[in-house]
């Protein structure tokens, strides 16, 4: 008998940890964190820094997506640096398989990955290789880094201006306009919010 209530009171206590941890742990850490992401400032954060425009969804600041150009001819968009998950050589990014390729830099073939990157947006912007920057042809961590350097936008501003009608010091100065501290120490673009204010001044651009 003796062992029986020791069970019960064991089995009591047990349960009573049980129901005190689903509900602290299932209930209320579960809503305190859902309500600091309700401060102001901390909100945008919290449901992912969507990017709207004329009340839609278009994407997010800390994501980047590279933007497929209808007539690759005629691309008038800035891209992002690419993906190691895409298919191809410079993508478009896909977020369902971000990551980095934990490729060593003497890997065969992360070099000719490299080189065809470097080869096919040398010809992309009209410049010989060898002015390709880094981040161009090497993907991020993540594989989904939403700003590219000051460089690369530089190396695209051009391209971008032939292809929307827009004067290239026009171009610049969206491109200046959208640089921030936000490039992993140094200056960098987002690549979304650009595309999105090249595409508010030369509406035709697609």
């Amino acid at each position: 008998m003796k062992n029986v209530n020791t069970l019960v009171k064991q089995t009591w206590a047990g349960l009573r940890v049980l129901i005190a941890m689903t509900v602290l742990l299932g209930l209320v850490y579960p809503l305190a964190v859902w309500a600091v992401g309700r401060i102001p400032g901390l909100e945008s954060n919290a449901e992912g820094s969507i990017v709207t425009q004329n009340g839609q969804a278009v994407g997010s600041s800390l994501i980047g997506i590279d933007p497929v150009a209808a007539d690759p001819a005629r691309d008038p968009w800035f891209h992002n640096r690419p993906s190691a998950g895409s298919k191809d050589a410079l993508g478009p990014a896909d977020p369902s398989t971000s990551g980095a390729s934990n490729k060593g830099p003497y890997n065969e073939d992360l070099v000719k990955t490299i080189t065809e990157r470097k080869d096919a947006i040398a010809k992309r912007e009209g410049v010989s290789p060898a002015q390709v920057p880094a981040d161009a042809v090497t993907a991020s961590a993540s594989g989904l880094d939403p700003s590219i350097s000051v460089a690369y936008a530089d190396l695209q501003i051009a391209r971008v201006a032939r292809n929307t009608g827009l004067p290239e010091d026009r171009v610049r100065q969206l491109v200046e306009a959208n640089t921030s501290g936000d490039g992993i120490g140094v200056p960098g673009v987002n690549v979304l919010q650009l595309n999105l204010a090249v595409h508010s001044a030369a509406p035709g651009a697609h």
